[in-house]
């Protein structure tokens, strides 16, 4: 039972320090993704990439593994399917960046259900993550 009066509690993910370690010092991201399939921000990185060389269907792609792989993770860590997913809690970083890559991907490619319902996502999660 949560104790916050106002709604859920923040879901936080545990830390993946060798695999933000991976990231972090420059490895390939779809390295890091086949070593650890299940880590959403090697996914984020991928989509984002993707994203920038205007690969919107790759792009796609890359995050909705990201955000699915983020979703089992956050359903482990408690989250009910609603509620608070604090981008200041780095490990939380990834699936939001993934996030918000399928919100781009989705408007790049013309599915505007999908990017509306992302950006109401995000907003919910935490208005400082990044938007779409």
């Amino acid at each position: 039972m949560s104790n916050n009066l106002l709604g859920p509690e923040p879901t936080l993910l545990p830390e993946r320090a060798e695999q933000q370690a991976a990231i972090e010092s420059g490895k390939d991201a779809a390295e890091v993704a086949a070593a650890w399939p299940d880590f959403s921000e090697a996914w984020a990185a991928l989509a984002e990439q993707a994203l920038e060389k205007g690969e919107h269907v790759a792009a796609y792609a890359y995050a909705r593994t990201g955000y699915h792989r983020g979703l089992d993770q956050l359903r482990r860590n408690g989250w009910k399917g609603f509620g608070p997913v604090p981008w200041s809690h780095r490990p939380n970083q990834g699936f939001l960046r993934a996030l918000a890559a399928l919100g781009k991907a989705a408007n790049a490619i013309g599915e505007t259900e999908e990017y509306d319902r992302v950006r109401k996502f995000i907003e919910d999660s935490d208005p400082a993550a990044p938007q779409i």
